[in-house]
């Protein structure tokens, strides 16, 4: 009987021992995770004159050119300009409803925000595509001078002209958009897959049951799998 109690204290003493050690530990990790939250985390680089800022807004990238001064030039569609010609109206910052319907419409203007309208609430990214370009980046100074000649109304097209073209253009003097490339390149694969030419015949002919045989189902029903499949 006492060598079973001194065997019990024994393990009783091991065990008080070990939650003493592990809950030293974890103060001592508490108070490490304090000393890390206490310390600040090192600031940001200062914004130059000429640098290419990009954000992320829902489903797409937006970019623009920093001024100096907490202002950004950038490319935006815009629908409230067709509707209304109060300046102050239009200049508030541009929603992202209202970004889409202009890009519907395709009215759009390079126009000099706040940094803050311009990133709508999203984490600004600096200078991040001077590694995919394959041109180096001009002096910045120039490249804030281009983009401030191009404020105003713009022809734009979400293909060919948007606010990524315009950035590009403005710093690299090549206007491109990594963003429309990959767009045309999902494209092209939908066309090459042949399964897009039978799913197209089956819409057809479903057309053609559901409405009947008419120049308006039938030549599509035979046109866009016939195209498809010539194109892939």
């Amino acid at each position: 009987m006492l060598q079973l109690l001194t065997f019990l204290l024994g393990k009783l003493s091991l065990l008080s021992i070990f939650k003493h050690f592990e809950s030293s530990c974890a103060d001592a990790g508490e108070d490490r995770e304090r000393h890390v939250a206490r310390d600040p985390s090192p600031p940001p680089p200062p914004l130059r004159r000429g640098d290419l800022l990009e954000v992320h807004r829902t489903v797409f990238t937006h970019y623009g050119i920093y001024l100096g001064d907490n202002k950004v030039a950038h490319l935006i569609p815009d629908i409230l300009p067709v509707f209304s010609i109060d300046k102050e109206l239009i200049g508030s910052v541009v929603s992202n409803k209202r970004l889409i319907l202009g890009c519907i419409y395709r009215c759009a203007t390079v126009r000099v925000d706040t940094l803050e309208d311009f990133a709508y609430g999203a984490h600004v990214l600096v200078n991040h595509m001077d590694t995919a370009m394959r041109s180096n980046a001009l002096p910045n100074e120039d490249v804030a001078q281009r983009a401030e000649r191009l404020v105003g109304a713009v022809p734009y097209s979400l293909l060919w002209y948007n606010c990524e073209h315009f950035v590009t253009g403005c710093r690299y003097g090549a206007a491109e958009s990594r963003q429309t490339d990959k767009f045309c390149e999902g494209v092209k694969s939908v066309i090459r897959d042949q399964r897009s030419v039978i799913f197209t015949s089956l819409l057809g002919i479903i057309s053609i049951v559901c409405f009947g045989m008419a120049p308006s189902t039938t030549l599509p029903t035979v046109l866009i799998p016939f195209t498809l499949w010539m194109a892939g």
